[in-house]
């Protein structure tokens, strides 16, 4: 059966029919123009390599090419398909901490990478990881925001992790892991309706959906009860699992020009990793806490996702020996030398024949 990867391009084949009326709008005006200067058959005379019909033979030899080109990246596929039935698919939400504690240093060395830096790269590496499964990404300090909803190109959330997430893109900071958790449990679709109406039957398709939210962060709560929101998200079935960065011995946050931030007393502000604050909110969200500087963190948290019942679509794929498109290319790419190699003038040993009309011949007899 013939299918069109993109099917809409084939509304692009209407312009051939512009192409040919504004062909036919063209010779019709240059005839009304060559009758100011007399009778055509006289005026034909005078131009001798004029060809009547070559101009009709390229614009055809043109109209094939176009729309071979059309049909080509339409994409045609005809023949073999594989039918992948039984795929599989989670909704993750990653949870972000952006706050300025994330600047210090991720080890007890001064001189390591920070917190930031290595959480970055650490969730590079899961996202490269989580195969069909569909990514949101909330960022947060003293308040949360959605920078990316949930979506199936991991590209977008590769390429957000390594440019967007700093400190700066938060005005106001500090740190909730409460607000984090409520703008992660919104961002999944119908959970608001279901949270502000338990008895609506809005979004049921979306019910059966499996969903889990990583909260990256060092776990230093300024304010809210974090531990009660985690709660609240494993009663709708969403699972929390907490990656905990830097140490409990605390680091200072640097501020540019090696400089550090003080406290209103003027005292350097030591953060620290609160490993038993993180262990409670994963524990209460059903589940894993894992250190991001343990080697066996990503297989960890992997392993925890991979838990999750997966969601089930159906979906369709195409060998490459379907794909018809090459044979397009090729027919389009032929009409095209064809254009180039026909010459808008009359070809030299035809100039004397007339195909359309005949004549007689008369010889003269000598007396």
């Amino acid at each position: 059966m013939l299918d069109f990867a993109h099917p809409y391009y084939l509304f692009f084949l209407f312009t051939l029919l512009v192409v040919y009326v504004l062909f036919l709008l063209s010779r019709t005006s240059m005839k009304r123009k060559l009758k100011k200067f007399g009778r055509p058959s006289v005026i034909s005379a005078l131009m001798p390599d004029v060809s009547k019909y070559k101009p009709a033979l390229k614009l055809t030899l043109r109209l094939i090419a176009l729309a071979a080109i059309i049909v080509a990246v339409a994409r045609p596929r005809y023949g073999e398909k594989e039918e992948v039935v039984s795929s599989e698919s989670s909704e993750i939400v990653i949870a972000f901490d952006v706050s300025r504690s994330m600047l210090a240093a991720s080890t007890d060395d001064p001189g390591s990478m920070s917190r930031l830096q290595r959480s970055r790269m650490l969730l590079e590496k899961l996202v490269g990881e989580l195969g069909n499964d569909k990514i949101g990404l909330v960022v947060f300090a003293e308040n949360a925001r959605l920078q990316m909803p949930l979506t199936s190109d991991h590209r977008i959330i590769q390429l957000v992790l390594q440019n967007e997430l700093t400190p700066a893109i938060m005005s106001n900071q500090g740190t909730s892991i409460s607000q984090a958790i409520e703008m992660s449990m919104l961002t999944f679709p119908g959970l608001r309706d279901r949270l502000e109406n338990p008895k609506s039957q809005a979004n049921e398709d979306n019910v059966g959906v499996h969903r889990a939210i990583v909260l990256l962060t060092d776990a230093e709560d300024h304010e809210g009860d974090a531990v009660q929101y985690a709660k609240q998200a494993a009663d709708q079935g969403i699972q929390i699992d907490v990656i905990g960065v830097g140490t409990e011995l605390g680091g200072k946050i640097p501020i540019g020009t090696g400089r550090y931030l003080k406290d209103i007393e003027g005292n350097e502000v030591i953060t620290s990793l609160n490993a038993e604050a993180a262990s409670e909110i994963a524990q209460a969200g059903n589940g894993v806490y894992v250190n991001a500087a343990d080697p066996n963190a990503l297989q960890t948290l992997t392993e925890s996702l991979d838990k999750l019942k997966k969601s089930e679509f159906e979906q369709v794929t195409y060998k490459m020996s379907a794909e018809q498109f090459p044979l397009f290319a090729w027919i389009a790419l032929i009409f095209l030398l064809l254009d180039v190699i026909v010459v808008e003038r009359k070809t030299a040993w035809l100039k004397g024949v007339n195909f359309f009309t005949r004549t007689s011949r008369t010889t003269k007899v000598k007396k």
